[in-house]
């Protein structure tokens, strides 16, 4: 055999899989994507030029301020013009005009906006800060003064865990109900298909109004962040159960697995150890689309004013700013957060697609 050959054949399964998967440029473009936005989630607050709650009661409204690096034809570093705000009498819209002869170069690795970091300590350390007395919006504010930058930054933490959390409680219900169901049949399998029609047979949008309602106002943040999680998990199990029940109807014949039970394997053995492995591929891409699904489920939720509240901060809570369409067309700005979520169901979508065919790499 070549050299190249030796090689593959002496490859163990996970580099194989891995080849494969940098072969996929897209689905590794993705891979990192996500990789680097779940990073940021856990150091949002330095990354946010402002704090959460930081209002700038004289910047309302303030449409995104352009980043520049010359004036004048001469390099001065990253910085941004001053503005002036003056209302116009006749719509009573404020108007912000640039003054170019006010230069603000922005800060970096500097003191700003106090924060408790993960709720565990005082820091004012952030990545970037505007110049002293100066203002930095890169996406602008919104009604209240905030920034929307961010905000984004802050809400990308809720918005992106919930769906991992939730794909957990999914997986668990859909891989155990769809295992069972498919393994041994009978009265089980009937029951868990019947309850599975149910459930899928209900509209979503009233399933989730009655189950959100559900929920008491006098919860705290962290308790109606998990009550989302867990409603997001309880309706998304079924396709995957099914999927598996479909799965393992046909793989309990084969000979390993009789083999298997004449050993004295337990259920949960064969189905863990023999059953599951067999159709990895088909997991995996389900998870990666179930992740991005229940992103957008908890946006339409917090949209609809049905799922998290205030102070959570999520891209769905963002998105209920624009909700009027006269908002949008004064604002447009204030549809920025719908950026992120587009590219970040995207990412999962191809990454879904790179994982599904590594999975098997002898194909």
């Amino acid at each position: 055999m070549t050299p190249a050959q030796i090689r593959v054949n002496s490859a163990s399964q996970l580099r194989l899989m891995w080849w494969k998967f940098k072969r996929h440029k897209l689905a590794l473009a993705s891979g990192i994507f996500l990789a680097v936005l779940y990073l940021m989630i856990l150091i949002c607050e330095f990354l946010a030029p402002y704090n959460l709650h930081s209002r700038n009661v004289d910047f309302i409204h303030a449409p995104p301020q352009g980043v520049h690096l010359f004036h004048d034809g001469q390099f001065v570093g990253p910085f941004v013009y001053g503005r002036e705000m003056t209302l116009d009498m006749d719509t009573l819209r404020r108007v912000y005009t640039e003054k170019t002869d006010d230069i603000e170069p922005l800060r970096f690795f500097c003191s700003g906006d106090t924060y408790r970091f993960w709720g565990l300590f005082d820091a004012s350390t952030h990545f970037v800060c505007p110049a002293k007395d100066g203002q930095f919006f890169l996406l602008g504010t919104d009604r209240l003064g905030r920034d929307v930058l961010s905000r984004i930054i802050y809400g990308a933490r809720i918005s992106l865990t919930i769906g991992l959390l939730g794909i957990t409680v999914s997986f668990i219900l859909g891989i155990v109900i769809g295992g069972l169901a498919g393994y041994h049949g009978g009265i089980f399998d009937l029951v868990a298909q019947r309850i599975i029609e149910v459930l899928q047979s209900i509209p979503s949008i009233p399933l989730w109004m009655a189950l959100a309602a559900i929920m008491p106002v006098t919860w705290s943040p962290i308790l109606i962040y998990l009550g989302i999680t867990v409603i997001l998990g309880l309706l998304d199990w079924t396709g995957l159960a099914r999927a598996v029940r479909s799965k393992l109807l046909s793989l309990r014949e084969e000979d390993y697995v009789l083999a298997a039970q004449l050993m004295g394997a337990k259920s949960s053995r064969i189905i863990g150890r023999h059953l599951v492995p067999g159709f990895m591929s088909h997991l995996i891409a389900t998870a990666t689309i179930s992740i991005p699904g229940m992103i957008l489920g908890e946006t339409a939720l917090s949209f609809l004013g049905l799922g998290l509240r205030p102070p959570i901060t999520s891209w769905g809570i963002l998105l209920t700013e624009a909700r009027s369409v006269s908002v949008i067309a004064f604002y447009p700005w204030l549809l920025f957060p719908t950026i992120p979520v587009i590219l970040v169901i995207l990412a999962f979508n191809f990454l879904g697609d790179g994982l599904r065919d590594a999975a098997d790499p002898y194909k």
